[in-house]
Order: C-alpha cells, then structure tokens, then sequence
C-alpha cells in the first residue's frame, strides 16, 4: 500500500467530524475541492469507499466509521505528543485549561499565579465545572486540568495530587435548630435531611457528599437533589435540607441566613488535582508540580 498522508488522514477526520466538505474544508484552510482530492487519494490507498456523498448529504460508510474509531484516538496522541515536544523545545506554551468546583481556593491561585510566573508563554484558563459533573469535563477535555472534591475511582483518570485536608461543615438554615449549636456529632445527622447530587456525577461521588447513613449505620433521610452549590445553599435557606460542605467552601459562601455548624466524627474532606491518563501533557505536569511546591509551602 502507498504510504499514507497525515493531510489526507486530517481531511478525513474533518470531514467525519462535519459531515460537509466546506465547514471540513474551513477547517483546514482548504477549498472544497482539495478536500475530496484528499479524501479520493486515501480511499485509493484503502481500497474501498470511506464516505457516501448525495446532493443532500454526506455520510460515513461503515468502513468509514470503523477506520475513524481507530483513526482518532491514535492521530490524537500523534498531534499531542507533537504539541508536548514542541513546546519542551520552546519552553511550555500553549493554554492550559484548570477546572475547578465552587471554589478555586487559596492554593490553586497561588499554584496558578507560580506557574504564570515559571512558564510565561504559556496562558491559562480558569474553568468553573459543574458541581453535579466533576469529571465529565476532563473525560470530555474542556479543561485539561481539574482540582475536583475526593473521592477519585476514575480508572482513566490519574490522580497525581491529592491536598487541602478540611473538616466537614453542614450548612443549616438559621432556623434550623442546628444552627444555635457550636458542633454535631456525625450520628446526629440521622437527625436531619441531606440535601443531594444529581446529575452526571457517578453514584459513589454523590454518596460520599451526601452519605446515607451515619458512620454508625443509622440512616440519613435523605433530602432534595440539586446540580450546582448555588442551588444547594438555596435549598438551605429555605430550611428544605441541610448540605454538608467542607469548611473553606463553607466560610466562602457564608450568607446571612445560612449557618454553619461544624461536624465531628466524619473523615475530612480532601481536594485531587485530576487529568485524563491518555491526555497528559508537560503543562498538566508542570503545573502539577507548581501545586506541588505551594502545598509543600504551606506546610
């Protein structure tokens, strides 16, 4: 077989991606001629037809989707490694993407504003991710960092740092009878409702958040589901639920008609600097270890 183009490779994908030969054509900075001239040279190559095209549309043939699902991934990992040498020759460049659930504490700042000050070719965007996904964004790489609440099962995640110890706080409404206490003890949460996660984030995530019995085994009736922290604390005042939070999230949010109270007895609460195994990079890396050095700081 005539050795493959990576541009008609491209093309392909574009056009996979499209499914019209103009926008895979803007794409590319291409006409939409050269585009099938590209595609035409690589289906000579394979053999056989890889895309059916009418006056009305344009689609995969079956031999088309089956050389895209192994195509992509591969030319991905090529474009990345790529990128990642090119940049250790100029220096790390490039944008790099941190996600962050409801607060980007103290540490993350510090770590962002370090990394500015170490690689100063290379951007960064700050990423507020949805509280009810917090892994969904790295799966689907709009960020391409995360600093995400524990726990972490994610098989294709690596979990490179794991920092920010914090006790547990539960968010009451101030007319809850909680509110005038100055500590619970975790078995008194069978006393209350929790409020819950839904949404995407997997079952053992949201149980962690919002656990359904007591470190005992008592149960925790459990109280209404929201999506984001904004709407839990809501849900708090209007005395529907209590939320437990994890101290700095707690003190951030503070609101007048929200209280609150620390609890006992419940493992600590921890934050994990998280990316895809498939998609690390020297920016994920080098950032990793500017958190790194300010958590080691910080003591």
């Amino acid at each position: 077989m005539s050795s493959l183009d990576a541009r008609e490779l491209e093309a392909f994908l574009a056009l996979a991606e499209e499914l019209h030969f103009g926008r895979a054509g803007e794409r590319m900075y291409l006409s939409q001629s050269r585009v099938s001239q590209l595609l035409r040279s690589l289906e000579s190559k394979i053999g056989a037809r890889l895309v059916e095209r009418t006056s009305r549309r344009v689609r995969l043939t079956p031999l088309g989707e089956q050389l895209v699902a192994g195509l992509r991934p591969a030319f991905d990992t090529i474009v990345e490694t790529i990128d990642e040498v090119r940049g250790v020759a100029r220096g790390i460049c490039g944008v790099l993407r941190i996600g962050f659930q409801g607060t980007a504490n103290d540490q993350v700042m510090n770590a962002i504003a370090l990394f500015q000050s170490r690689y100063p070719d290379c951007a960064t965007e700050i990423v507020e991710m949805p509280y009810s996904d917090p892994f969904g964004p790295v799966h689907r790489r709009e960020v391409d960092t995360a600093v995400v609440l524990m726990p972490v099962q994610e098989s294709e995640l690596v979990t490179d740092r794991v920092f920010s110890k914090q006790r547990q706080s539960l968010a009451v409404s101030s007319r809850h009878p909680f509110a005038k206490r100055d500590a619970l003890d975790a078995e008194e949460l069978a006393a209350c409702s929790l409020i819950g996660v839904h949404g995407p984030a997997p079952e053992y995530w949201r149980r962690a958040q919002a656990p359904l019995v007591t470190p005992e085994g008592r149960p925790i009736p459990a109280g209404p589901t929201v999506s984001t922290l904004q709407e839990g604390l809501a849900t708090v005042q209007a005395d529907r639920g209590a939320m437990l939070l994890c101290y700095p999230t707690a003190d951030y949010y503070g609101r007048r008609a929200v209280t609150f109270v620390p609890v006992t007895g419940l493992q600590d609460s921890f934050l994990a600097l998280v990316w895809h195994r498939n998609h690390e990079t020297a920016r994920t890396r080098a950032f990793s270890q500017a958190l790194a050095a300010v958590v080691e700081a910080a003591g």
